[in-house]
């Protein structure tokens, strides 16, 4: 995951995840990836959805020992 843009959202309840993975987002070329950090439950459902919406390729999420899952997302063209 080194080479992906990390965007820390623990902590941050809906929509907020998805907000700061949005404007991250939009600062990245077409192509880049980016892994979002988040602790809220809603963002399961939040991130695959706004990806589909906004035309972005949702990779995949992983569970992490902290607690957070990471998002991991490709920035659509």
């Amino acid at each position: 995951m080194s080479d992906a843009t990390e965007i820390d959202a623990r902590g941050l309840l809906c929509p907020l995840p998805v907000l700061r993975l949005r404007k991250r987002l939009l600062a990245l070329p077409a192509g880049a990836e980016a892994v979002l950090l988040a602790t809220d439950a809603a963002a399961a459902l939040d991130v695959p959805h706004f990806c589909g919406q906004a035309g972005h390729d949702y990779l995949g999420a992983e569970p992490r020992d902290d607690g957070a899952t990471a998002y991991r997302v490709r920035r659509g063209g």
